[in-house]
């Protein structure tokens, strides 16, 4: 029997300890070791990137099936999680874990979200154990409000040193550069991609797969310096070494304001990690606004000494929806506790004020129920940042459907599909990304969208599609990877350039791809701009003849040793690349190979080498997969043939080996032609002259090609050629019976059972057993109209009369040979079916 749930008084006597410090004392390192130590458990991050990333990290430990992802936008719950990651505003208020844990808790003073974070750090508990990560600053606050917490206090693991004022132009590499504004950030970007070739950019407008991947480009070394807002700050880790500073004040959305000492020390906390120190200035050269550190700004950094925080902002978690009125007193009434401070009106309570003062809407809002909905309605975020106003049109058009019940399904459909346009510039994107998020936020809601799932998968395959075009803008826009190595190699001139071709066709530079191959082709990379193409193309010219006869040669190898080359419908393709076509030549088994145009750039001397390699190829592999047929044909060439017999021979090459005996004209062959058509291994058979040599997947495959060249289109038989295919056209080597399709040489073995039936019968007609032809698949009827073809009749048994018992007789056949075609003209006509045979081809058509 489960154990009962833990009592409020339970929770309470858990041990909750505070974990204080500096960055890069690894205070979220520990919480992931005590979360994974725990039966279940949860942490709240700051940001959903962050989330994502310890998610990842727990995923590797635990199993993607035990842990989930839970933020405003992305929800990853698999049925039996047990570890959850989440963002401190998605995550629960009231959980039943072992442990829970919240980061940056010092955020509790922030005048926008310092509310939520202050809720959970006052209510949320785990049943075993609870952690608080933050700044050492948040010390008297954790003291006053949380009885009996365990505070630990963490040093920094290395040494943060100030270095004062450097241009821009002699910031060391692995360097951040912080900036806050957009235009500021981009102002940085462009200089360092004229200096240094380029920079990543991460700012909080960003979607976090656009943050990823410009995190992930400045990580794998592609560029040295990451030019970012005080997002950066926030917990990312980044191998950073040091960090500049563009500006020291921002806007904070109500005022012009410099930094504080904290928020100083939490971005140039970012230089240095683990035991690696690192350091922190500002930029020189900025036009007359240097910023600088003070003095005791420099000493509190590097000394990691803050005044603390002397209140945390709070707003009711649990407020009353008896009414609008109601709703909005609890949000607004004032803390409980004196070391508590009433939140600044945040945009959810400014837009829920703005619609209750519209009669229209208010009118609409009517019983708890709907109160409660209409609050979750306001509480969406603001992503697009584009103030209370704007977003209260947003959430009212959103709560004429909600009140009703759920957003359809169409409706929210078209309005991502709205968003779905990775083109445009930069802010373009970002925006689209912004209205996107509104959307995934929306459908995590399983209350608020039909077909919740689909749209939610919608809504992040389009925010994903936003976010690799905007990485891919902010990379073409301030990173030029490729022209700061071709600059730095040639200075211009195309012929010092190493060029080297990759196994996979990509054309080099210095492991920098300026282009690829498709065949022996050259294709310019079309990222790069038009600036440097001319160069591109002129370092291909010098380079390509070269490293094109190097690969024309292998491909003559590959050709002697039939490595690699393969025929692709009419084309002949060497590991995937397409060399040649082939073209009708004088016979089905002649077809002419003309060169793909890209060995134009070949020169005279290598080109007959490789047209003679490749035909020699060609030839090798229609002698080894066609020889009965190549055998044909040469016999066909030999004066001692005669006409008849060459007649038929060149019929059954280009039959595939298979020709029906009807238009062979056997009756003109003498017992010498004969002869030499068994030498052959050509079989005559009851209705057909094959070759059982070639009725294989191979040969077959090959000689349908061929034929196809030839416009004789051929159906492509099975790869595995099953004895009977249900299809309307017969495909090469099987013999139509009635609907259903029959191997050439499994119809001659039924025909011939037939016969030594025929022959073994003491009777003039005899019973012929179907048992054989099932067991290949083929049904009653088309063994019955296999059989007429071939000359036999049947003839009906008569029925019973009403009061007689007993099995029917068995159908009873006989067999005509059937009449040969005359020399000359068309056949004479067959006289139509009469009695019990024509009863039963009525049953079986």
């Amino acid at each position: 029997m489960a154990s009962p749930l833990p009592s409020r008084a339970d929770r309470d006597r858990a041990p909750v300890k505070a974990v204080l410090g500096p960055t890069n004392t690894g205070k979220t390192h520990l919480a992931i070791e005590r979360l994974c130590a725990h039966s279940s458990g949860a942490i709240g991050f700051p940001l959903r990137l962050l989330a994502r990333e310890v998610y990842d990290r727990v995923c590797k430990i635990k199993g993607e099936a035990n842990v989930a992802l839970i933020t405003g936008e992305e929800r990853i719950e698999p049925p039996n999680a047990r570890w959850h990651l989440c963002t401190v505003e998605a995550m629960p208020s009231r959980p039943d874990f072992a442990f829970v844990a919240l980061d940056e808790a010092q955020l509790a003073a922030d005048p926008e979200r310092g509310h939520v974070f202050t809720d959970r750090l006052l209510h949320t508990r785990g049943r075993e154990e609870t952690m608080l990560l933050g700044s050492a600053t948040l010390e008297p606050m954790v003291r006053a409000l949380v009885p009996g917490v365990d505070v630990v206090s963490r040093p920094r693991f290395s040494t943060l040193s100030h270095v004062g004022a450097k241009k821009l132009s002699r910031i060391p590499p692995r360097s951040a550069i912080v900036a806050f504004s957009a235009e500021q950030v981009y102002a940085m970007a462009e200089m360092l991609r004229r200096f240094r070739g380029g920079a990543a950019v991460v700012m909080g407008a960003l979607s976090p797969q656009t943050r990823n991947a410009q995190v992930a480009m400045y990580q794998a070394g592609e560029v040295d310096y990451l030019v970012a807002t005080d997002a950066i700050g926030m917990g990312l880790n980044l191998d950073v070494s040091h960090v500049a500073f563009a500006g020291l004040s921002k806007y904070d959305g109500h005022r012009h304001r410099r930094l504080t000492t904290a928020e100083m020390a939490q971005i140039a906390g970012r230089a240095g990690r683990h035991h690696k120190d690192g350091t922190f200035g500002t930029l020189a050269g900025m036009g007359g606004h240097d910023p600088e550190f003070a003095d005791e700004e420099v000493y509190a950094i590097e000394e990691h000494r803050f005044p603390p925080l002397t209140r945390l902002f709070w707003r009711e978690a649990e407020p009353r929806f008896d009414s609008l009125t109601t709703l909005i007193d609890d949000l607004e009434s004032p803390p409980p506790q004196p070391e508590l401070s009433s939140a600044p009106p945040a945009i959810d309570l400014a837009v829920l004020k703005r619609l209750a003062d519209e009669a229209d809407v208010a009118s609409t809002v009517r019983g708890r129920g709907s109160v409660q909905r209409f609050w979750q309605v306001c509480s969406l975020p603001d992503f697009r940042q584009q103030g209370a106003e704007t977003h209260s049109r947003f959430v009212a058009r959103l709560w004429q459907d909600l009140r009703h019940g759920y957003l359809g399904s169409d409706y929210v459909a078209q309005a991502i599909a709205q968003q779905d346009n990775p083109s445009g510039d930069i802010d373009t994107l970002q925006g689209r990304i912004a209205a996107v998020r509104s959307w995934a936020y929306i459908t995590q809601r399983p209350d608020w969208v039909l077909a919740r799932e689909e749209m939610a998968a919608r809504a992040r395959a389009v925010e994903t599609r936003l976010s690799d075009a905007l990485h891919a803008r902010l990379t073409e826009r301030f990173v030029n990877r490729r022209t700061t190595v071709l600059m730095r190699k040639a200075g211009g001139d195309a012929s010092l350039l190493p060029v080297r071709i990759s196994e996979a066709g990509a054309v080099l530079v210095d492991d920098e791809p300026i282009g690829h191959l498709e065949g022996f082709r050259f294709v310019v990379d079309p990222l790069a701009r038009a600036a440097d193409r001319k160069l591109l193309l002129a370092a291909a010219e010098r380079h390509l003849p070269g490293l094109l006869a190097a690969r024309a040669d292998a491909l003559i190898v590959a050709a002697s040793e039939r490595d690699g080359l393969v025929l692709e419908g009419g084309a002949l393709a060497w590991n995937g690349l397409v060399v040649g076509r082939l073209e009708p030549g004088k016979s089905v088994l002649e077809p002419r190979l003309r060169l793909d145009a890209a060995l134009g750039l070949l020169s005279a001397r290598q080109r007959p080498q490789l047209i003679s390699a490749l035909e020699g190829w060609l030839s090798r592999q229609i002698a080894a997969d066609l020889t009965p047929l190549v055998r044909l044909a040469e016999a066909a060439r030999a004066p001692e043939s005669g006409p008849d017999l060459r007649a038929l021979l060149l019929l059954l090459v280009a039959g595939g080996g298979v020709l029906a005996r009807e238009d062979a004209a056997l009756e003109r062959l003498d017992p010498r032609q004969r002869e030499a058509l068994r030498r052959l291994g050509v079989r005559i058979g009851a209705l057909d002259l094959f070759i059982p040599a070639v009725l294989k997947p191979g040969p077959l495959a090959l000689w349908c090609r061929l034929a196809a060249l030839r416009g004789e289109a051929r159906l492509l038989p099975p790869a595995n050629l099953p004895a009977v295919v249900t299809t309307r056209m017969p495909p090469a080597g099987y013999r139509r019976a009635g609907g259903q399709a029959i191997r050439i040489d499994l119809a001659e073995k039924l025909l011939q059972a037939a016969h030594r039936c025929r022959i073994g019968a003491s009777a003039k007609r005899y019973p012929l057993d179907p048992a054989l032809a099932r067991s290949m698949g083929l049904a009653t009827a088309g063994y019955a109209a296999l059989l007429r073809a071939a000359g036999f009749r049947v003839h009906m048994p008569r029925l019973l009369d009403e009061a007689a018992h007993g099995p029917p007789a068995p159908p009873m056949w006989d067999w005509r040979p059937p009449r040969s075609a005359p020399v000359h003209g068309p056949a004479a006509p067959m006289p139509p079916p009469t009695g019990a045979f024509a009863a039963l081809a009525e049953l079986i058509r």
